[in-house]
């Protein structure tokens, strides 16, 4: 199924959702992890511990926000698949970022670890036939199909690489 079968679109969600192509699913779950595929390994590897502001993320706390967003909207997908109907709470992804320690690993393990992630999730989406993709469930106050939650982990990746890549690829060269 792609992007266009998704028959609500969700608020807050859409931003994510509308970063991604309108293809299979599978087939944009498929694609090369998107750090690498966006931003070299070298060049993120080169930021070190770098900001672009106060208070911002490190690259490694990006990467590590971004695998733990995964984990969690697969499990969404995987509830509302299953048709389970309990609505699911948000989660506070600054809370998330300090208990995490992203920046006592290397980037390396972290970039590893979202390529096994995105493979777990992969997985999982296979699993999945047009109708439990269609299946919908609430999280975070809206309604939102397992597709669309799949089509977030593709775009959730694609924002916050693009953020490294317009954000904090520039103070390489300052």
């Amino acid at each position: 199924m792609t992007k266009s079968d998704i028959a609500i679109m969700p608020q807050f969600f859409d931003r994510y959702i509308n970063l991604a192509d309108d293809i299979d699913l599978l087939t944009a779950l498929f694609q090369p992890a998107t750090f690498d595929g966006l931003i070299p390994a070298e060049t993120l590897l080169a930021l070190g511990d770098q900001v672009y502001a106060p208070g911002k993320w490190t690259v490694r706390d990006i990467v590590q926000h971004v695998i733990d967003n995964e984990r969690i909207m697969s499990y969404r997908a995987m509830r509302f698949a299953r048709n389970d109907k309990t609505p699911l709470p948000g989660y506070d992804e600054e809370l998330f970022g300090q208990q995490a320690n992203a920046n006592r690993r290397s980037l390396s393990s972290l970039l590893d670890e979202f390529a096994l992630v995105r493979q777990s999730s992969l997985a999982l989406f296979r699993s999945f036939d047009d109708e439990a993709l269609q299946r919908t469930g609430v999280c975070y106050n809206q309604t939102i199909s397992s597709l669309a939650l799949g089509f977030v982990l593709v775009g959730h990746a694609l924002h916050h690489a693009r953020i490294i890549q317009e954000r904090y690829v520039p103070l390489l060269t300052k």
